[in-house]
């Protein structure tokens, strides 16, 4: 049986998503912004384009809400046929590695002398990382064959901030990980005080090693092992 690896429809009722998320999806999708989305999506299908990934709401079915304890925040997904799977950062087994996703195993490695997992199973899928309290979250959710940031401004973006929003006004503290400006620039719907923020670089390669807070050296990895293990209610 083969995988889908493109959006079929334009149908939230083909999207599961864990229960806890249900209401924060149903409320974005009945209002305007998510109206506008799903006609934009469908317009961009019945014009033939290629869009990723098949599940745009995949991380928000892997890591329900009462479960995320680390929130890695990208920007869109992968733009290339086969490699995004609706997780920020990672893609199917057996699909070669992207820059980012090698320079994040780069620095996991530095950090935590973890060696980066073996290829082709599960090579760079964080399916693994998602079912352990990881939410991947892009800020936009969708993304046109070889075309960068095309749906972003489209309205996935209501929806993350309410996801962000979501988790941050949850029972337990989290620890979001803030890699590049886009993804700091949602720094504001973040409690601080109640939650722990680390910044850096994007992982890309155009960035990794630039300052202000270079990506590789950065650390993120130890500090969030560190705080994991500090928090009452840390569970293996």
């Amino acid at each position: 049986m083969s995988v889908a690896t493109q959006l079929a429809g334009a149908d939230p009722a083909q999207w599961p998503v864990a229960p806890g998320w249900q209401p924060v999806v149903d409320e974005f999708f009945a209002g305007s912004a998510g109206q506008r989305l799903l006609a934009f999506l469908q317009q961009r299908l019945d014009a033939r384009a290629v869009i990723f990934p098949p599940q745009p709401l995949r991380a928000l079915e892997l890591t329900p809400p009462e479960s995320v304890r680390i929130v890695i925040l990208g920007q869109d997904p992968y733009h290339g046929r086969g490699q995004a799977e609706g997780l920020a950062f990672s893609v199917a087994p057996g699909v070669a590695l992207p820059p980012s996703l090698r320079n994040i195993f780069k620095e996991l490695q530095r950090d935590l002398g973890v060696s980066p997992p073996p290829f082709p199973d599960p090579g760079g899928s964080l399916v693994k990382w998602a079912r352990h309290g990881v939410l991947l979250l892009n800020t936009c959710l969708t993304v046109e064959e070889g075309q960068p940031a095309s749906h972003s401004g489209r309205g996935w973006e209501v929806l993350t901030d309410a996801v962000i929003r979501h988790v941050a006004q949850g029972e337990h503290p989290v620890m979001f990980m803030l890699w590049g400006s886009h993804a700091q620039s949602k720094r504001a719907l973040i409690d601080a005080g109640r939650h722990k923020i680390l910044v850096a670089n994007h992982p890309s390669p155009l960035s990794a090693l630039r300052p202000p807070i270079p990506f590789i050296g950065c650390g993120h990895f130890g500090q969030a092992r560190a705080w994991r293990d500090s928090q009452p209610s840390a569970t293996s």
